[in-house]
């Protein structure tokens, strides 16, 4: 470091982490002046699973000037509008959690009040019917959101399902076109200064020695730097969150395009669905304490629907973050920096978060540990959110024919979380964040989804059926005067080739 200044970052580790991080740094920080190198062994894999993500996403791509067409071509990329729940609720229920709103634009009270003082699904039928990015989903539908946020084809976002290990390599590309410098080895040992604590120099399998100013560590679970080198501590959310253990296994593609991720909850967990242009992801995430490893990938076969392509990819986790994610000089990003099961594809997101605060928090003199300290209030309150939200899927089941299922009704939950379900019991309010990943109607689609209902309603509420029946209709009728999703998708292939 010359004066006191950032001059080389090494990023320890490759795959989706390592190489969004490369991307966006060598991207955002000035030219020439900080050296960026990531190093990463071909001998060492990558999780590689994470195809399924939330419309931030878009945020990421469009800061880095990326051409939406050609990325979705190269990633075998699909759109994605919802994620589809069957089965949590109850057994046979099927609800989506979409990626937009409920009703119409500017209403005075959330719809979910209105929707439910004219009658309900009794009368009006089930809330997913108010909502165009469903409508869309289940058409098979595709269209970019409308600009004027008085029209109703404005009310929803996208997201994208991808092939994590292209992404890499697209964004590999990108960062290596900027100047990253990608050094092809495996760290055997990691020098730690006696006196700061910080980080000095990693040693490679080669004898090579690198040494950096600010380490990245995006070496997996095993976070090679912060818990192995600086044994930062985990917080273990076990307790709340108790699968921990995946099975991935790629079938052959159906020929039915639907932009949309499935979560099937099973005996001890749930089973993924992700449609991608050449090939559909599937998994099974499950709790090891309530089904062993043959039963597990039994019923995660039986869910897929084209022949296997590949041997299952097995992984283990534990729920939970680091107890700082910023330590010394060293940030962890990925899933060194924790794991919280993919149920609303929130990995990337974490990623791309915590890239954001540390380009807004990044040092620029002397060391500060209030950079750390802010980065790292942040980047808890993220995952404490995540956190919860995902909680809810589980805690709000009338299930019980499982000892899996039972054991989540009754388990005991955060107190922000019970939090949140007590207020809508009572009154049907959800907490509106200014920042935060899941906005409302995220949280009314899994309350009303999975049965929670409001005891009472806001009092601006009316009865307004007349007025909400005919909305169902209307948005049907938007959705399919829209280009169909493989058509769309076409087009881009056509468009990335010329």
């Amino acid at each position: 470091m010359s004066d006191n200044k950032v001059d080389h970052i090494l990023i320890i580790g490759g795959g989706t982490a390592g190489w969004m991080c490369a991307a966006a740094l060598s991207h955002r920080l000035p030219t020439g002046r900080v050296r960026i190198e990531l190093v990463e062994s071909e001998a060492i894999g990558t999780v590689g699973v994470g195809e399924s993500t939330i419309p931030h996403i878009r945020h990421f791509n469009a800061s880095l000037g990326i051409d939406e067409a050609d990325f979705m071509a190269r990633t075998h990329a699909t759109y994605k509008l919802a994620i589809e729940f069957r089965d949590w609720g109850r057994i046979g229920d099927s609800y989506m959690h979409p990626f937009g709103a409920f009703g119409v634009p500017g209403a005075a009270v959330d719809f979910h009040h209105d929707w439910l003082r004219s009658g309900g699904e009794t009368a009006l039928g089930p809330i997913d019917d108010y909502s165009l990015p469903i409508a869309m989903a289940r058409g098979q539908r595709f269209a970019r959101p409308a600009s004027d946020p008085r029209d109703l084809a404005s009310t929803y976002a996208y997201a994208f399902q991808f092939d994590a290990a292209a992404y890499a390599r697209y964004l590999r590309d990108f960062a290596e076109a900027r100047g990253v410098i990608r050094t092809e080895g495996r760290v055997t040992d990691v020098q730690v200064d006696g006196e700061t604590g910080h980080v000095r120099n990693v040693s490679l399998e080669s004898g090579q020695r690198i040494e950096a100013d600010l380490f990245i560590d995006c070496s997996g679970f095993r976070g090679l730097i912060t818990e192995q080198a600086l044994a930062t501590g985990y917080e273990d959310w076990s307790h709340w969150l108790p699968c921990d253990r995946a099975i991935a296994l790629p079938s052959a593609a159906t020929g039915e395009l639907p932009p949309y991720t499935r979560a099937t909850a099973l005996e001890a967990g749930w089973a993924w669905r992700i449609p991608l242009q050449h090939r559909v992801g599937n998994g099974h995430v499950y709790a090891s304490a309530f089904m062993d490893d043959e039963r597990a990938e039994t019923l995660l076969r039986d869910q897929l629907e084209g022949e296997a392509l590949a041997e299952p990819n097995r992984l283990r986790f534990l729920a939970g973050k680091r107890k700082r994610q910023w330590n010394r000089n060293c940030v962890a990003i990925g899933l060194s920096s924790g794991f919280l099961e993919p149920l609303e594809s929130t990995s990337i997101h974490l990623i791309q978060s915590a890239i954001g605060h540390l380009l807004d928090l990044f040092p620029t003199g002397e060391w500060d540990p209030a950079e750390a300290d802010e980065f790292n209030r942040v980047m808890d309150q993220e995952y404490a959110r995540i956190r919860d939200f995902l909680i809810l899927h589980y805690k709000a089941t009338q299930r019980d024919d499982t000892e899996f299922w039972r054991h989540c009704r009754e388990m005991d939950i955060p107190d922000s979380l019970a939090g949140k379900i007590e207020h809508f019991r009572e009154r049907g309010l959800i907490a509106d964040y200014e920042h935060g990943v899941f906005l409302k109607p995220s949280w009314q689609a899994v309350f009303l989804g999975q049965h929670i209902t409001p005891q009472r309603l806001d009092p601006r509420a009316v009865n307004a059926a007349a007025g909400i029946r005919p909305l169902a209709a209307e948005l049907t009728r938007i959705a399919t005067a829209m280009p169909g999703h493989a058509e769309v998708l076409s087009a881009h292939a056509r468009a990335a080739a010329d």
